[in-house]
């Protein structure tokens, strides 16, 4: 068996990036999107990890779970995720202190993989060689001309065969609109393409059903929270109401909100930058297929292509336009979605090195 590698004292920072556009889906409207990076040594290795929260979290990681996992065996990774959970106890397991989780759980797994000189997913056990992607974006701030181009670029320059946009502006108010975007996308994008929607909880129960049912005339087969993800009972009202697939599950932080989520939505959605990383994503992914439904990952593609590839009910990640643009700005080796696919093979690890360049480091903000 090979000896114990203690954790040295992980590293932290943060970067505000602004987007390139204004961005909005149905419930909320930003303009910059915050990174904060965990770099953590053992050995001779480095692995890295990251999560999409505010800066405040690197002072969080600093003072609460620094010092619970320096000094721990960085191979025996379920350990350091059972002694951060038991500390953020009294801190609160949603937000911020599960985001701070993910980001040290997921530079373990890079770190582990390293040590080892091996990729990341032979580590964690391949069950596929190609990860289905699907373009996402189409926020509501873009006008038909800026929402056509995504589409094409994602459609007929790369060939990805799926794509998503955001319905359900200002809080369902402007439905109209909804559907004469969604027949602009289906316009774009051809009859073969599957189109996807997602209302951000902007819906009321009765109005997400009446507006799904004219979304199915132009083929969307995929409504993403139609109401409110906290509202179960919704969620599955939906789901039992409209021919499309119901699914939710971005704002889920530990395993007991899964369960509680899986027998109301068609496919599960799965964080593993808020979840409580790559340890919990798998035991989510396991959850869910105890149930006989399918899995997705949800955002930060590049923290999810290898896991994604290592679990039999996954049905695709999401190729967020934000996340995308921000993880190729601060790592080599980013993939390529071309084809509708990404292959998570390349180097050990996860196969990313982050960027020391003043291009990134004029973003830092912790």
């Amino acid at each position: 068996m090979k000896d114990a590698v203690p954790i040295e004292s992980p590293a932290m920072s943060a970067y505000l990036v602004p987007a390139d556009a204004p961005e909005a889906d149905g419930t909320f409207a930003w303009e910059s999107t915050t990174i904060v990076f965990v770099e953590v040594t053992a050995g001779d290795a480095t692995g890295t990890g990251w999560t999409y929260a505010p800066a405040s979290t690197v002072a969080l990681i600093a003072e609460q779970l620094v010092p619970t996992v320096t000094g721990l065996d960085a191979l025996d990774i379920p350990a350091a995720h059972a002694a951060m959970t038991k500390t953020i106890r009294n801190t609160g397991r949603p937000g911020a202190a599960s985001c701070a989780v993910s980001a040290i759980d997921i530079a373990l797994w890079d770190l582990k993989a390293r040590l080892l000189e091996i990729p990341l997913v032979r580590l964690l056990g391949a069950a596929r060689d190609e990860v289905p992607v699907y373009g996402s974006g189409g926020f509501t701030t873009y006008h038909d001309t800026h929402l056509a181009a995504q589409l094409n670029g994602w459609v007929h320059g790369q060939g990805i065969p799926r794509v998503k946009i955001k319905v359900g502006e200002d809080w369902g108010r402007a439905a109209a609109r909804d559907v004469l975007r969604v027949r602009t996308a289906r316009d774009v994008i051809g009859s073969q393409a599957e189109l996807y929607v997602d209302a951000s909880g902007g819906y009321t129960r009765k109005q997400a059903v009446r507006v799904g049912r004219v979304l199915a005339e132009h083929g969307v087969g995929w409504f993403e929270e139609p109401v409110p993800s906290d509202d179960l009972r919704g969620l599955a009202l939906v789901r039992d109401a409209l021919v499309c697939d119901v699914t939710a599950g971005a704002y889920g932080y530990d395993l007991s909100y899964f369960a509680r989520m899986v027998p109301a939505v068609d496919c599960l959605q799965l964080d593993a930058t808020r979840c409580g990383g790559l340890t919990e994503w798998l035991r989510a992914a396991a959850l869910a297929q105890a149930h006989g439904i399918e899995v997705s990952a949800r955002c930060a593609p590049h923290a999810h292509a290898a896991v994604a590839a290592c679990v039999p009910n996954l049905r695709h990640i999401e190729w967020l336009h934000d996340h995308v643009r921000v993880e190729s700005m601060f790592f080599d080796g980013a993939l390529d979605p071309t084809g509708g696919v990404v292959r998570p093979d390349g180097g050990i690890g996860h196969g990313l090195e982050l960027r020391r360049t003043e291009e990134v480091e004029e973003y830092r903000v912790a």
